[in-house]
């Protein structure tokens, strides 16, 4: 009874955490462009400023029912429409909204627009149109075609305090701001794109000519041949104990009796095998020596008559 219960409260905490996983409060604001001369067009072929909202959590989030604003007195400005197929957005993806001031034109048009002479604040509410899930205020000056993003798509404060403590290096690269310029614009795409490869990068930093990628490559192929040796001497191993314990059992000898047999000395199997040689391939001395012997017979057959006379002729 009391596993069952234990089973039953899985299950509810189970599905708990799945709805948890994907209610709205895992949307957050992930990358803004305020200046676009020469970037992504709308679906009319237009470039308008654009607002990128992405899902943090593991589960689909659908985005329909929650506001846009860019007015902290006006949490209910913009209302994206219900019945969009669109505003599912799926685990750790992005959907883009574009500041055109036309909603008109579709689901993802807002009803406002970003000012790039002045500081823009940007919020997105919960469908009830009180509860706060995420905002940002844009710096006044932003350039044309570069954006304004969190610095790891999904992060918030606490996560970027997180990766500080944990990696001193981070810092270096990108100093303590959740929010930087990105000039590599990746709208519905993530903020930080990977054009190389850390280890290669640390390998060409700190082993220039190759010396140590070549001693870990031949390590690395030695060890593998070690290891196949270990394995196929087993192997080999086990197949000759296999042999023998067939061997035995079929001629009736027993493992002791086996190996005392094994462990006679050299010359004995010398004797042996000299033993059967000589008994099956060697002949006695006799058999070199030419014997004649006397045959009593009534005639010679080197002076016997029918083997001269002709058959009688027939009259």
């Amino acid at each position: 009874m009391k596993q069952k219960i234990k089973l039953g409260l899985l299950f509810l905490l189970g599905i708990v955490c799945s709805v948890q996983a994907q209610r709205t409060t895992a949307l957050r604001i992930n990358e803004v462009l305020v200046i676009n001369e020469d970037n992504f067009v709308d679906d009319y072929g237009k470039r308008f400023p654009w607002v990128e909202i992405y899902n943090s959590s593991p589960g689909t989030v659908n985005i329909a029912g929650c506001f846009l604003t860019n007015d902290i007195n006006n949490p209910k400005m913009y209302r994206v429409p219900k019945g969009d197929v669109l505003t599912r957005i799926r685990p750790r993806q992005h959907t883009l909204f574009w500041a055109d001031n036309i909603p008109t034109r579709g689901t993802f048009h807002l009803n406002f627009q970003l000012n790039p002479e002045q500081p823009n604040f940007i919020a997105l509410f919960d469908s009830d149109g009180s509860t706060l899930i995420d905002s940002i205020t844009v710096p006044a000056g932003q350039r044309a075609d570069i954006s304004y993003g969190l610095v790891e798509d999904g992060w918030d404060q606490k996560r970027l305090n997180e990766e500080l403590r944990l990696n001193a290096n981070y810092k270096d690269r990108y100093g303590d701001r959740l929010w930087i310029y990105w000039e590599k614009v990746t709208p519905s795409s993530n903020n930080k794109i990977l054009d190389t490869n850390e280890k290669i990068e640390n390998f060409k930093e700190n082993d220039g000519v190759g010396v140590g990628m070549t001693m870990t490559a031949m390590g690395v192929v030695f060890a593998g041949l070690i290891i196949l040796y270990l394995i196929f001497k087993s192997i080999g191993n086990i197949a000759v104990n296999l042999s023998h314990r067939r061997v035995m059992k079929a001629s009736g000898v027993s493992k002791e009796q086996a190996k005392n047999i094994a462990g006679q000395s050299g010359d004995i199997y010398a004797a042996i095998a000299m033993a059967i040689y000589e008994a099956t391939e060697l002949h006695d001395e006799e058999n070199t020596i030419l014997t004649i012997k006397n045959t009593a017979r009534n005639y010679s057959p080197w002076s016997s008559k029918i083997y001269t006379l002709r058959e009688a002729p027939k009259r």
